[in-house]
């Protein structure tokens, strides 16, 4: 099954918390709102393991190994930490703060998703074993939350724009 819907759904509502973030604080530009959306996908880049299989890790390291944990919120913190050494150290404390901000939307948005066994994945790990039980409220191929969440970055960006003219001097 496409996990297409998926990402795209995690995309856009990094962007609508982007987007209302800079609305409160007006600092945020749009390279902030990007941050939110890209931190929104950090759990996701153990999918890496496509490309780079774990057997094939765990050969030339000549250990154990697997991307997955990646895809937990201790995994996701170090993925942040890293993707933050990317900006100007006056910056990576704001940069920290809204990659942050999209890994736990992801995150508790995979909280939502239908699983076979009705627990999520450990979210804790390696802190805690354990599994909570999920929202059962959609698949990850399901199309609609991606509907509802482009139709939300819609509403948001009209807003945005409406805010952004009544901003601009008519001179």
């Amino acid at each position: 099954m496409s996990r297409v819907p998926d990402v795209l759904t995690h995309v856009l509502v990094g962007y609508i918390l982007g987007t209302l973030l800079s609305f409160r604080y007006a600092r945020l530009r749009p390279a902030h709102v990007t941050l939110v959306m890209t931190g929104a996908l950090v759990p996701d880049l153990m999918k890496i393991q496509l490309l780079v299989p774990d057997g094939l890790v765990a050969h030339v390291l000549g250990v154990p190994f697997t991307w997955s944990p990646i895809h937990t919120l201790v995994g996701s913190a170090l993925v942040v930490g890293l993707g933050a050494l990317f900006v100007t150290p006056a910056r990576r404390p704001l940069a920290v703060a809204l990659l942050a901000v999209g890994a736990s939307s992801h995150h508790a948005l995979d909280l939502l998703l239908v699983t076979a066994s009705g627990d999520t994945y450990a979210v804790f790990w390696p802190l805690l074993e354990y599994r909570p039980p999920t929202g059962d409220l959609y698949l990850s191929s399901d199309r609609w939350p991606a509907v509802v969440a482009g139709l939300g970055a819609l509403c948001v960006r009209i807003v945005a724009h409406r805010r952004d003219t009544d901003r601009t001097p008519l001179e």
